[in-house]
């Protein structure tokens, strides 16, 4: 005869039952953390193939410009190194160096690459590029830090600056980064209409510009590392200052 269904026999049941359940909502859960994974992963790669497309298109707009953003990459995460900035903080203050410029696009080339000084007019113009590169890199998520520091690069320690007239530590970390690489970069380069500056006229100007124009810490962690450092960006930028672009 067959054994009676006993409270045991139940128990075992139920048991098995929950297992079961258990099984199959732990492989669920995991199928589902595995999916969204693979999608971040997706994101972050279509999110790179768009910071490099966009630094292209601003190689194709403009030359000078696209060479400058590169070295400037290069130079803000070596200054995030020297300033114990957390490493996953790094991508954007790298993107945002990448493409701090990218809203020249906007700007006509009658102005972008004109040799003499800009009249008021054109030099205002000019000045609305951080805010058009805000308006684009805001556009894709993950990039919301990044924005931001495009936006504020033009702003002045002492806020003189544009486009919102911060004033110290009102001013995003990557935005004083950049300020000061972009200075250095810009004055030491040459360009078809003038010819550089030596690095020490440079190291001068961003000295004097402590204060006013300038992050103090930003600078004092530049000056200790460009003189051992400025070879190894330029050639890992294959580029040079005394090329004429």
């Amino acid at each position: 005869m067959p054994r009676p269904f006993t409270e045991f026999s139940a128990g075992l049941l139920a048991a098995d039952f929950a297992s079961s359940n258990l099984v199959s909502a732990e492989l669920a859960t995991s199928a589902a953390v595995l999916r969204i994974k693979e999608l971040e992963e997706s994101h972050q790669a279509l999110l790179r193939s768009v910071v490099c497309a966009l630094n292209q298109l601003l190689d194709l707009r403009d030359l000078s410009t696209g060479i400058h953003s590169t070295r400037l990459a290069e130079w803000t995460v070596r200054i995030a190194r020297q300033l114990s900035i957390p490493e996953s903080d790094w991508y954007q203050l790298e993107v945002a160096a990448l493409l701090h410029d990218i809203g020249k696009i906007g700007i006509p080339d009658a102005v972008l690459k004109k040799p003499g000084r800009l009249t008021d007019e054109e030099r205002a113009l000019m000045n609305k590029h951080p805010e058009y590169s805000w308006s684009i890199l805001r556009l894709f998520a993950g990039l919301e830090k990044a924005s931001l520091y495009a936006l504020h690069h033009h702003e002045g320690f002492d806020g003189k600056g544009y486009p919102g007239g911060l004033r110290g530590e009102e001013i995003p970390i990557g935005s004083r980064i950049v300020s000061v690489i972009d200075a250095y970069d810009a004055m030491i380069c040459n360009r078809c209409y003038r010819r550089g500056a030596s690095h020490d006229e440079a190291m001068g100007r961003l000295l004097e510009g402590m204060g006013t124009q300038f992050d103090p810490v930003v600078v004092q962690a530049f000056a200790e590392i460009v003189s051992v450092e400025v070879a190894e960006v330029f050639a890992a930028t294959a580029s040079s200052p005394s090329a004429v672009i």
